[in-house]
């Protein structure tokens, strides 16, 4: 295949780079498994994937001999192709087989997988030339730390990119409440486990059904949370929109081809599938996606949705349509594919999150300004950085919907520092370094400014105060705040503690 500009720019800067563990990002739909299958190696290339699904697909990309390593299928070390993809769960327990330096390149796809443990046996045991990273996964350092595994990111080419640069469809955002209640779901290896998923979303079928009647344009990919799922929808999508408009797709659907051709003459004009297309399939004349299995995987989230933002003539957007309900956990939606948390939007705001993708930001922040939500953004900052093991100090940082860490100052100053990427990095003071770094030499620019002139620590706003109740001179200067911000007060601030009342004033100074 004839690799695009970027695709080729990659490959240089790959080649460029040389010896060393590299990390790439590239959003879906810009053809990451298509640049890897053009990376120049010298005798052997391995690459690991996360998922069985996943080892033979990019394979037919290569112009080669290439092999499987996975389950049933085994390789001959001693008659070995030159491309081997395998699965980690397989290859970790077949090492033995290789010499350490039995490859020159090593490529992780999916790589924001590679921080698990089970990476670490594989990708300590060899000594490759080169070990490069794929992922499209979105900048979210919260929930990815790849620093043991990467050097440095050398290449990036986003969501925001593709589409201002027309390789990829721009995107209009729907939110739906389709009535599912995901808070006794419990959670293995990050989702939501599959059995009891599917269950609480029983009896949303119709639901599904009316969205799709009511705001679906053109050909249309619904994801479903089980084969049943998928039928009870392409069921009621038949009965109110007329036979064979929807299909289902499946693991278990034998005419999975046939099926696909109607869509692509637009015979069906609508496909229900359950895990069959999340990734490597290429439908760029969908117009719609409806996503009614719920996730809480940014990379399963920007797969599926990925399946929708191919280009195709006359095609102006793709409608991205979440199906939501209640959950206890954080859920994937549209903000998530520009690395947004909506953690601090209150529940009663979130049907507001509609409208083209690139207003998200900014309304999201914008029906965060409450001061309830201030109040919850502790618990998020505290749980954050004992996850991350960061040490903050006692300074009263804020975080914002996009990653970055604020702490406001008197006279309408700020200290920020943006949102780490995957490797865990930030620029701060112009400085690259990681996170810890960053709050250490905030940490210290506060003492010294401290020292110079005014008590920072004393006026309530940069320092962590405790659990016990607000102060007068706190709630006085809370209401002061208030008034000339206009900003009502949705909390029993007789009942607040010393840093609920510090952090909504941290937040009513910025």
């Amino acid at each position: 295949m004839k690799l695009r500009d970027y695709q080729n720019e990659c490959i240089d800067k790959i080649n460029e780079m040389g010896e060393g563990r590299w990390l790439i990002q590239m959003a879906t739909g810009l053809g990451k498994t298509v640049t890897f299958a053009s990376v120049p190696f010298d005798g052997h290339m391995l690459l690991l994937s996360h998922r069985a699904e996943l080892v033979k697909q990019p394979l037919k990309y290569f112009n080669c001999s290439t092999g499987v390593e996975m389950a049933e299928y085994s390789i001959d070390p001693l008659i070995m192709p030159a491309v081997i993809s395998a699965s980690v769960q397989t290859m970790i327990h077949r090492l033995d087989k290789y010499s350490p330096n039995a490859f020159d390149v090593i490529i992780v796809d999916e790589a924001h997988h590679a921080a698990a443990k089970s990476y670490s046996k594989i990708l300590d045991y060899f000594k490759p030339r080169q070990v490069l990273g794929f992922t499209a996964t979105p900048n979210r350092s919260d929930n990815v730390r790849l620093t043991d595994r990467f050097d440095e990111i050398i290449f990036k080419r986003d969501l925001k990119w593709g589409i201002k640069n027309k390789w990829l469809s721009d995107i209009f955002c729907k939110r739906v409440n389709i009535g599912y209640d995901l808070s006794q779901v419990r959670c293995q290896n990050g989702d939501y486990a599959p059995g009891e998923l599917a269950q609480a979303m029983d009896g949303t079928a119709d639901t599904i059904a009316q969205a799709y009647a009511e705001h679906a344009v053109g050909q249309t990919l619904i994801f479903a949370a089980s084969v049943n799922h998928a039928q009870e929808i392409a069921e009621r999508i038949n009965r109110r929109c007329g036979a064979n408009t929807a299909q289902v797709i499946s693991a278990q659907t034998v005419n999975r081809s046939s099926l696909i051709d109607d869509f692509t003459q637009r015979k069906i004009k609508c496909l229900v599938n359950c895990m069959i297309f999340t990734e490597g399939t290429d439908l760029p004349l969908v117009e719609t996606v409806i996503i009614a299995r719920p996730t809480r995987s940014d990379s399963l989230y920007s797969q599926m949705v990925g399946r929708g933002v191919r280009t195709y003539p006359d095609k102006k957007f793709l409608t991205l349509i979440d199906c939501v309900g209640v959950s206890n956990h954080p859920l994937c939606t549209a903000p998530s594919l520009l690395g947004i948390s909506i953690d601090d939007v209150p529940m009663q705001n979130r049907r507001q999150l509609e409208g083209n993708l690139f207003e998200m930001p900014e309304r999201v922040t914008a029906l965060s300004d409450v001061p309830s939500s201030w109040i919850k953004n502790v618990q998020i900052v505290d749980l954050w950085a004992q996850k991350q093991k960061y040490n903050l100090h006692g300074v009263n940082w804020c975080r914002r919907p996009n990653g970055d860490m604020v702490c406001c100052l008197p006279k309408k100053t700020t200290i920020t520092i943006p949102c780490a990427d995957e490797l865990g990095n930030t620029i701060f003071n112009g400085r690259k370094m990681d996170m810890q770094t960053a709050f250490d030499s905030a940490y210290n620019q506060l003492e010294k400014s401290s020292a110079a002139s005014r008590p920072i620590w004393d006026l309530t706003i940069a320092k962590r105060w405790g659990a016990k109740k607000a102060t007068k001179n706190q709630l006085n200067y809370l209401w002061k705040l208030s008034k000339r911000k206009k900003m009502p007060l949705d909390v029993d601030v007789n009942r607040l503690s010393k840093l609920e009342a510090s952090q909504i004033i941290n937040r009513l100074v910025i």
